[in-house]
């Protein structure tokens, strides 16, 4: 039994990495995958290989000619993916067990093996999640709450009017009240802008706006820093940054179907915020901003290792505009977060679409 699901788990894991390396071309997590995988063989080294073998009667095994249909089915790569996680879930499990009446000394790694697992797991189905509920998503825009209600909904109807594709709400000035007063607000004018095809965050199916003009998506609302807020006004998710909340905790309170995003200054941060289970980054800054001060700038080195490494969608913020937006996508992001370079214009409009053709 121990040689069998040593043999499941081993197997399991080269698919699982195979997948992240070639299908999702993430660095990180290939690295993490093939680590895990090597310490797996490393706790297997406690089951002598001469003696796997002597036990093994493949000729023998009943379970080899037991099979059920959906074995044979798998309608992409990453229901192949998927299989083997979980092969690999149950088979660590049998080894965790019965090394305990073998080789108790190897219980406890298995066990630890199988608690990594789980992580990788969560980072992987995150990933492909993301990138399926952000995967057009280019240009992100933050705002304040304006001097008043009514020149909040201005310019939001404006950025609608523009096809941004995230609009986060970010002012630390607002009473809690005028807070989630703006972000109703913010969530009402975007709802309207949106065709549900899908399942909204409680499972429901819309019915398609009748408006050929507006998008099937519709624009996405994140409320920086506060998650209460975000989930009094039904946001689509929060934005928290490395000295705010930890993820763990705004996802607690967003619940599992709202983006949580998190601010990277480092490719330390990026890695931890992929495990950590953000659903998206914040890169940057990358050059100097006229609307936040930081004492040192990653630039657009860091925008190249996170290009590099992570495929967890990622957005590359601070002092960008239409200028310099073509040093973003050449050093690999094709994602922007901005503020004033459209907030600020005249014409924010024609701005966005300066963006857009510099992301092009």
């Amino acid at each position: 039994m121990l040689d069998a699901s040593l043999n499941r788990a081993t197997e399991g894991l080269r698919v699982v990495e195979d997948y992240v390396r070639f299908v999702l071309d993430d660095r990180h997590l290939t690295e993490q995958f093939k680590r895990l995988r090597h310490d797996l063989a490393a706790a297997g080294g406690q089951l002598p290989l001469a003696e796997r073998h002597a036990a093994r009667d493949t000729q023998a095994d009943v379970g080899t000619t037991v099979s059920t249909p959906s074995e044979g089915e798998r309608r992409d790569a990453w229901q192949v993916c998927v299989a083997s996680l979980e092969r690999v879930k149950q088979s660590l499990r049998s080894l965790e067990e019965f090394s305990k009446v073998a080789k108790p000394q190897a219980a406890g790694e298995f066990e630890r093996l199988r608690y990594w697992l789980y992580t990788l797991e969560a980072a992987v189905g995150r990933t492909v999640e993301a990138n399926e509920r952000l995967g057009e998503a280019r240009l992100y825009v933050l705002i304040d709450g304006c001097a008043s209600e009514e020149a909040f909904a201005a310019l939001v109807t404006e950025l609608i009017a523009a096809r941004v594709d995230v609009i986060q709400l970010r002012d630390k000035r607002l009473s809690d009240r005028e807070l989630i007063d703006r972000g109703r607000l913010l969530v009402s004018l975007c709802r309207a802008d949106r065709r549900v095809v899908g399942p909204d965050l409680n499972g429901n199916v819309g019915n398609p706006s009748p408006s050929p003009s507006l998008r099937g998506r519709g624009i996405l609302v994140i409320i920086n820093d506060r998650p209460d807020v975000a989930a009094v006004v039904d946001a689509d998710g929060v934005h928290v940054g490395q000295d705010e909340m930890l993820v763990k905790d705004a996802r607690s309170i967003v619940g599992p179907r709202r983006l949580v995003g998190v601010s990277t200054h480092s490719i330390e941060h990026a890695r931890a915020a992929v495990l950590d289970g953000a659903n998206y980054l914040g890169v940057g800054p990358t050059f100097p901003s006229q609307t936040k001060s930081f004492d040192a700038f990653p630039g657009l080195d860091f925008v190249r290792q996170v290009a590099a490494e992570i495929r967890l969608p990622a957005f590359a913020i601070g002092g960008i505009d239409a200028s310099n937006v073509g040093e973003v996508v050449a050093a690999g992001l094709r994602r922007v977060a901005v503020s004033s370079a459209v907030t600020g214009d005249a014409k924010p409009q024609a701005a966005v679409e300066a963006l857009r053709a510099g992301l092009r």
